[in-house]
């Protein structure tokens, strides 16, 4: 019986893969607005039908992961980032690490990169998936500063990071924008912004 499972589970993540890899092929070499779902299950040899069943989100979800990884590197980020370390400081290298803020990627992680931050729906679903992170991300500065995860500064801090991959990613220097940020949640409102 577990032979089969993990047999099936292979499978699964087998046909993601092909799907993921024959939709990011086609959004590089046609655009993203030109290529159809049908397509990309044509690509990818299996029925639009097994198409929706693998990504019930449709076109935009075939290239991402689920979004599960996001939160267990960032909420490993914050739990095991080295003494003497601030939680702030632990999720800004963290960040800085992935997506558009480096350029050590792998080739086919970077045209990834790049195909996400220049097609706006793909960006949006982006957004979403970091911001589906909140939630486990809040609980993890909690736990950390001794307050509760429904504290409103808590809540408000975790949103703030997960933001900042939609809203640095497209600068001219992600990363100059992305120290911006979080210089400006280190130090809270600048004293020119708070006098009237």
């Amino acid at each position: 019986m577990g032979t089969t499972m993990g047999r099936r589970e292979r499978k699964k993540a087998q046909t993601r893969q092909a799907l993921s890899e024959a939709a990011l092929r086609l959004f590089s070499e046609h655009g993203y607005d030109g290529v159809t779902v049908a397509q990309i299950a044509d690509e990818a040899d299996v029925s639009i039908a097994t198409l929706f069943a693998h990504v019930p989100d449709g076109k935009e979800a075939l290239i991402f992961d689920d979004g599960a990884e996001r939160r267990v590197w960032l909420v490993s980020a914050v739990r095991d980032r080295p003494p003497g370390q601030s939680v702030l400081e632990a999720l800004r290298r963290c960040l800085a690490a992935r997506g558009p803020f480096t350029d050590d990627l792998p080739p086919e992680l970077r045209r990834k990169r790049d195909l996400i931050v220049s097609t706006p729906a793909l960006r949006e679903y982006s957004r979403k998936l970091w911001i589906a992170s909140e939630g486990a991300l809040a609980e993890a500065i909690a736990a950390e500063s001794g307050r509760d995860p429904s504290d409103m500064t808590v809540r408000a801090l975790a949103r703030y990071v997960l933001e900042i991959p939609e809203l640095a990613g497209t600068e001219p220097d992600p990363l100059a924008a992305l120290h911006a940020i979080f210089d400006l949640l280190e130090s809270g409102c600048p004293a020119s912004l708070r006098e009237a």
